[in-house]
């Protein structure tokens, strides 16, 4: 055998070997599951895929389970996973009540459980990260009181709220953070009404019936992107031009930003998927190893996460980035479907 022989078979026993110890540090970690609750929009997707990359890269398997939004199937899946030994649960619940005697069930076995973007709080959980929604609300204030300043010369006029649906926290928490940064400025009036079931042709009724008995509506803030694209094809129905009644919505979609670049939307409020993905990340090693946790403020993704202990467990908060025609191309938005490959700062 010749050298050059030689040492191209030694380069790659390393590499083989280099891979085998890669594979069994991966094995030894053991396996995280992530219960994503759909993949059938393209936040929970961009979820799986800013999971996938940030487990992975902690020498963690990944799987991911689809609950297909039906709350029995993830509840069916809780008690697979518990069966197969994980060493911690990462799950967006389909629903907030139905799924807590799982949670339960997997703690009790030893199991962490995480929960990502929708918060749990009548039972315990090991970890939740969730957006600022409270804080949304403020940024989508103040954004709508410059569109109002800019239009009139003072913050004036009239607002149409359409929420999601009434009983989810995430836009009770956007209603009262947005209603508390306006509640100063009497000559401002606010319509609010309720999309249920976060249902998107129940906006575009909203603001078809709105727009026929309040023909003098500035500005329609509805609080996912979703239910801005009916709210839209009523405008321009109405003969309305992009700007003529302004638009703003909070969470970030790609369907906003695409509002924004073609003129139709004014100001988008990110929910800050990746920095939520990236919180959970930080920790994952500290939890798994059952390892207390330091309340404090930290740095994720160059956001200012929040973590603090309450009574549902550790919970990081962070917040949102007001999106507009100036920054809307940014690749920090989880709308522009670029995920980070920034390596996860790991909490010692």
């Amino acid at each position: 055998m010749s050298i050059k022989s030689i040492v191209r078979f030694a380069v790659v026993a390393v590499l083989g070997l280099a891979i085998m110890v890669q594979a069994a540090t991966a094995q030894d970690k053991g396996k995280v599951f992530y219960l994503v609750p759909t993949l059938l929009d393209e936040f929970q997707t961009a979820s799986v895929d800013a999971f996938k990359f940030t487990v992975e890269s902690l020498g963690y398997e990944f799987q991911t389970l689809d609950g297909q939004n039906r709350a029995d199937v993830q509840l069916n899946q809780l008690d697979d996973v518990i069966l197969l030994d994980a060493k911690a649960i990462i799950m967006a619940a389909v629903d907030f009540n139905s799924v807590i005697p799982g949670i339960e069930k997997a703690r009790a076995a030893g199991i962490p459980v995480i929960q990502f973007d929708r918060q749990i709080t009548a039972t315990e959980s090991d970890l939740t990260s969730v957006a600022g929604t409270i804080e949304i609300g403020n940024i989508a204030a103040t954004g709508i009181q410059g569109l109002l300043k800019e239009r009139y010369g003072s913050v004036k006029g009239k607002v149409l709220q359409i929420l999601g649906d009434p009983g989810d926290p995430y836009t009770l928490d956007i209603q009262k953070g947005f209603e508390d940064w306006m509640s100063e400025y009497g000559d401002v009036t606010i319509i609010t009404k309720p999309a249920m079931q976060w249902e998107a042709s129940n906006a575009g009724d909203i603001a078809e019936n709105q727009l026929a008995v309040n023909s003098d509506i500035d500005v329609i803030f509805v609080h996912a992107a979703h239910l801005a694209v009916p709210v839209q094809a009523i405008l321009e129905s109405k003969g309305k031009a992009p700007g003529d009644v302004m638009l703003v919505s909070s969470n970030g979609a790609p369907v906003g930003l695409d509002l924004i670049r073609s003129g139709w939307e004014q100001l988008e409020v990110e929910q800050p998927l990746f920095a939520q993905v990236y919180g959970v990340a930080m920790f994952l090693d500290k939890i798994i190893n059952d390892e207390e946790l330091t309340a404090g403020t930290y740095d994720v993704l160059g956001l200012e996460g929040t973590l603090s202990k309450e009574a549902w467990g550790w919970n990081i908060k962070l917040p949102g980035a007001a999106i507009t025609i100036d920054n809307v191309d940014e690749l920090t938005f989880w709308g522009n479907l670029d995920a980070p490959t920034d390596p996860v700062a790991v909490v010692k």
